[in-house]
């Protein structure tokens, strides 16, 4: 039978990498941005672009 504190450890180990491993996934959720967010700077199809503002 393994000794508690082996276990605490191996608990604590297993914690702290499903910690990063969710940290990881969220910032991965919004990485990148879609194409209506990335091209919205550029007005719609078949018009012309905005002007730039001051």
């Amino acid at each position: 039978m393994a000794s508690n504190t082996k276990a605490t450890t191996v608990k604590r180990k297993n914690k702290h990498e499903a910690a990063g491993r969710r940290r990881k996934n969220r910032q991965a959720r919004r990485s990148t941005v879609s194409a209506v967010e990335l091209f919205a700077a550029l007005g719609e199809p078949g018009k012309p672009a905005p002007k730039a503002a001051k």
